[in-house]
């Protein structure tokens, strides 16, 4: 069942969402606490560490968190797979595998009645003692397929994201686009795609991940997932050409870019104010960040926020609302990665270079789909050495449940790992 929050709960949470009220307030860019060396300089002031993540799922094959018997592995694997940071899924589909009272929390209560135990307050101190840091990966804008989630009792079905043609996704059929549209445009990822502008949604999202912060005080960061609007197939590079399908147009966040602007939402085939509507739409997942971000230090000064986000940055910036340089540039985010996942590895050089030696490289962690050479292990090493040769600050795996699947995989991995400088 979904606990209802108590009068004390919300009042915490409204009282960190006051701090934070200045919502969209630009912070001073910050780094993690950095360990001291013998000689009282910082790692940073020495030479900067490169860092390697590793994607835990909560439900993909191994299920950590529902089987604590899977620790020892879990943590023995990414210390021979070089990681640094580990990067577990615990809210998904507006429900949490953490003990929440705003999300649906019944995976956390299932692994509670078969466990007895809260598994992610036992792995945070075992990852630390194994030298790895510990962020908490969410989901933000996808529900995934759960077209039942609190959340959407709580703020109601206009917290969903309406088409241009009107159309509300949670009105799509199997979550894709409608016919006869689908015909020329499919949804890249479906699923119940909430929209950043609407009324309480912010809010209600910075509630949830901060009440993480402080049920698990020794996390070292947040990761945030799907913060963005839907990607489209083919690509539409914004509303400006009045052609393709995007998002946004639902009657709560329309009437806010009028009471914000002045002006109209180019609706239907309207292309009015179509520069200032991008530009404003990107702004509110801008917006919803600070928001976040302001509740998560408000709990813990010193936590990380990262985000996986979409590889080509031009493209998440017209289409997707996603400026995740921008993000990094002015600090609303500690380091990015970069899903690059593909086949082609002349294509990841070209990804991989995109992030060289621009001033935001070294916060920028290269995503890497490992999962799709399960059968060819040596392409994945290909793409790793691609990755280090490009610089940047480290890299991610995805995902420890894949390598974990695949015994070649795996041994290659650890290989090349512990090869590397």
């Amino acid at each position: 069942m979904h606990a209802t929050p108590t009068t004390t709960q919300r009042w915490l949470a409204l009282g960190l969402l006051a701090i934070a009220a200045c919502g969209e307030a630009e912070p001073t860019a910050t780094t993690a606490t950095e360990p001291q060396t013998a000689a009282g300089t910082t790692a940073e002031q020495a030479r900067p560490e490169r860092r390697r993540g590793l994607w835990v799922l909560c439900e993909g094959s191994q299920r950590v968190l529902e089987h604590p018997d899977k620790f020892d592995a879990l943590l023995d694997d990414a210390q021979l797979l070089g990681a640094t940071d580990l990067f577990v899924q615990v809210y998904r589909g507006g429900r949490a595998w953490f003990d929440s009272s705003y999300a649906d929390a019944t995976p956390y209560q299932q692994l509670r009645e078969t466990t007895g135990r809260d598994t992610l307050a036992e792995l945070i101190p075992r990852a630390h003692v194994a030298g790895l840091r510990v962020h908490a990966w969410v989901n933000v804008l996808s529900l995934s397929g759960n077209t039942r989630a609190p959340l959407l009792s709580t703020l109601g079905r206009d917290v969903v994201l309406v088409d241009r043609a009107g159309r509300s996704i949670l009105d799509y059929p199997d979550l894709d686009v409608p016919p006869p549209d689908r015909t020329y445009y499919r949804m890249g990822t479906p699923a119940v795609w909430l929209d950043p502008a609407a009324p309480g949604l912010a809010e209600h999202l910075a509630a949830t991940f901060s009440e993480l912060l402080v049920r698990y005080p020794e996390l070292d960061g947040l990761h945030l997932d799907y913060l963005r609007y839907p990607d489209v197939l083919p690509f539409v590079p914004g509303s400006r050409f009045g052609v393709g399908l995007d998002f946004g147009y639902g009657a709560a966040s329309r009437a806010r870019f009028r009471a914000e602007t002045g002006l109209e939402a180019p609706l239907g085939g309207s292309l009015a104010n179509a520069n200032r509507w991008d530009a404003w739409r990107r702004d509110r997942v801008r917006g919803l960040l600070a928001t976040v971000r302001g509740a998560a230090v408000a709990v813990h000064a010193r936590v990380q926020l990262s985000a996986a986000v979409w590889t080509y940055a031009d493209r998440a910036y017209l289409a997707l609302g996603q400026d995740w340089r921008g993000w990094l540039a002015a600090g609303l985010i500690d380091f990015a990665v970069p899903m690059a996942y593909t086949l082609d590895d002349q294509l990841l050089g070209y990804m991989a270079e995109a992030f060289a030696g621009v001033p935001v490289g070294e916060r920028t962690w290269l995503g890497l789909g490992v999962w799709l050479f399960a059968q060819n292990p040596a392409h994945a090493l290909e793409q790793i050495r691609i990755a280090r040769a490009a610089g940047g600050g480290g890299d991610a795996l995805f995902s420890w449940d894949s390598i974990a699947d695949a015994p070649r995989l795996r041994e290659a991995l650890i290989a090349e790992a512990g090869r590397a400088p």
